[in-house]
């Protein structure tokens, strides 16, 4: 038998949403597999892509592009899915003997027995093999750019064990794609993307206390750290000053790029739905803290899509188009 065969029977994970497809769809044989690169939930894919596709089309306005390199939204969406899912893989072999602790991650495959540690090795090397793909297909000052965030992403399961602010560190991980998509296309590293990434850093750290409120009880008898427990009852003010500082500084990282009245307006309704998140937010109802949580991604495509609409509007005036 191989630590790919027989290892615990198949059961969903407590947070997957109800009929996801790995759930309904999926092999019974790569479920666990699934589950374990959280392709069951896919709003952590889409929270590390949206930086990359907003700095991509930051760049193609400022540098006069009609639209954001579609080969690059592509890479970077591949790239997205395979680099979250072997996060989640390494953060769930270092973590298999807390999360049979906690009520809300007990059931994940490696601490249930659903996959064992030599097959959960091998699966995040796969992944590791598609994002090095993906990342080799870059420009080569990208490669270097993505090659520098490793000790970033390898080092965040760990934080939890030795500060309460581990949300600091996944910000810096989450937001590494605010740098790719500029590289991509200017081979450097200019004060937009500065801007965007700090700002980027901010929103992460914002969502993932949320987040982290669903755990707060058992991460305390655990004893790991996290935000939701750092400030308790004030978390609403942490929210909203971590909230108003990503909106900020997207703000002048669109002003630094030139960017027009489309951005503007997407940023508005981005910042709209942070708001709405900081008004709603109650620490002791779970279900509210994951559905303000998974509400980013909304927020995040309304910037992309005004960042996008402003590249083609921009290049068609300065074309005299309109």
């Amino acid at each position: 038998m191989t630590a790919w065969e027989g290892e615990g029977a198949s059961a969903p994970v407590a947070d997957a949403g109800k009929g996801n497809w790995v759930d309904t769809y999926a092999p019974a044989a790569l479920r666990p597999y699934l589950r374990l690169a959280r392709a069951d939930r896919p709003i952590g894919s889409w929270l590390l892509l949206l930086p990359c596709w907003w700095s991509t089309a930051l760049a193609a306005i400022a540098a006069g592009h009609a639209y954001p390199n579609p080969l690059y939204l592509l890479l970077f969406a591949v790239g997205a899915i395979a680099m979250r899912g072997a996060g989640c893989t390494w953060n769930d072999i270092l973590d298999r003997d807390i999360d049979r602790k906690v009520e809300r991650t007990r059931n994940r495959p490696l601490a249930s027995g659903q996959v064992g540690l030599v097959g959960a090795s091998v699966f995040l090397a796969l992944q590791l093999a598609v994002g090095l793909a993906v990342l080799l297909c870059l420009p080569r000052f990208a490669i270097v750019t993505g090659v520098a965030s490793i000790g970033v992403v390898a080092i965040y399961p760990l934080m939890k064990r030795i500060t309460s602010l581990p949300q600091v560190i996944l910000g810096i991980a989450f937001s590494w794609g605010a740098l790719m998509g500029w590289a991509c296309v200017f081979r450097s590293i200019d004060d937009p993307a500065l801007l965007l990434f700090a700002g980027s850093v901010c929103w992460v750290f914002g969502y993932d206390t949320i987040y982290a409120h669903q755990d707060r009880e058992d991460d305390a008898m655990v004893g790991i750290g996290s935000t939701a427990l750092l400030f308790g009852d004030k978390s609403r003010l942490a929210l909203a000053v971590s909230y108003l500082a990503c909106f900020s500084l997207f703000a002048a990282a669109l002003v630094s790029a030139g960017a027009g009245l489309f951005s503007a307006l997407g940023l508005m309704g981005f910042g709209l739905g942070l708001y709405r998140q900081v008004v709603r937010l109650d620490i002791n109802d779970g279900a509210r803290c994951l559905a303000l949580f998974k509400s980013n991604r909304d927020a995040g495509l309304i910037l992309f899509a005004g960042l996008v609409i402003d590249a083609g509007v921009l290049h068609a005036v300065a074309a005299g188009l309109l």
